[in-house]
């Protein structure tokens, strides 16, 4: 019987401490497999669509304007390209910051605020100045340096180790406030899902050129 209970206490202190490493695991802030997945497979299908429609159309298509203050595929295609950049430096400037005690409370519910938003055309939002397109880019030039920056944002995703979640940067329009490195890496190609749905919308327009 004594040896029965030593077994039994054993095995309990086992389960305790099996408990409190899963908890720490999960609160760790690194990223699970399906987060990690999730972020690869939004970055490549957005690249993929967009990058669909700079290779096949005309540069006729390209260029459309429907209206003179409204970008046309090119454009939409430049300021995609430009705001990786400066989304991804969001991402490093978090990881470079010490990591936030308060990441859970502070970022909770924002990976599904992000999804909900960001991809919602209904809301109107004026992009900086520093990521407004120039319209001077070639097709291949904007082609080059998205997929160069593309690229370097999915190897980030693909191969960091770091505690993504606990680090956090601060978004200057109020409704996002405070979000971590994670929801700074999707915001990437959730942002590309917003402008693929632009692009889609200057390709029906009844004056887009049929070639």
């Amino acid at each position: 019987m004594k040896l029965l209970q030593t077994f039994c206490a054993v095995a309990l202190i086992c389960m305790v401490c099996f408990r409190v490493s899963a908890v720490s695991a999960a609160d760790d802030g690194k990223l699970t497999a399906e987060e990690r997945a999730k972020a690869i497979k939004l970055l490549k299908d957005t690249q993929a669509e967009t990058l669909e429609a700079l290779e096949k159309l005309s540069d006729e298509q390209l260029k459309f304007k429907p209206a003179p203050d409204k970008w046309s595929v090119l454009e939409t295609a430049e300021h995609i390209m430009m705001a990786e950049s400066l989304l991804f430096g969001a991402v490093q400037g978090a990881v470079a910051s010490k990591a936030n005690p308060e990441w859970e409370t502070k970022t909770k519910g924002k990976n599904e605020l992000l999804e909900r938003v960001l991809p919602d055309r209904s809301g109107k939002a004026q992009a900086p100045e520093s990521i407004v397109p120039s319209g001077k880019l070639t097709r291949e030039e904007v082609i080059a340096k998205y997929k160069a920056a593309r690229g370097k944002t999915l190897k980030f995703a693909e191969e960091t180790e770091l505690p993504l979640k606990a680090h956090t940067f601060d978004h200057p329009f109020p409704i996002f406030s405070t979000l971590n490195a994670y929801q700074w890496l999707i915001y990437i190609p959730l942002h590309n899902v917003r402008h693929n749905k632009q692009i889609a919308e200057v390709r029906a327009n009844a004056n887009f050129p049929k070639k």
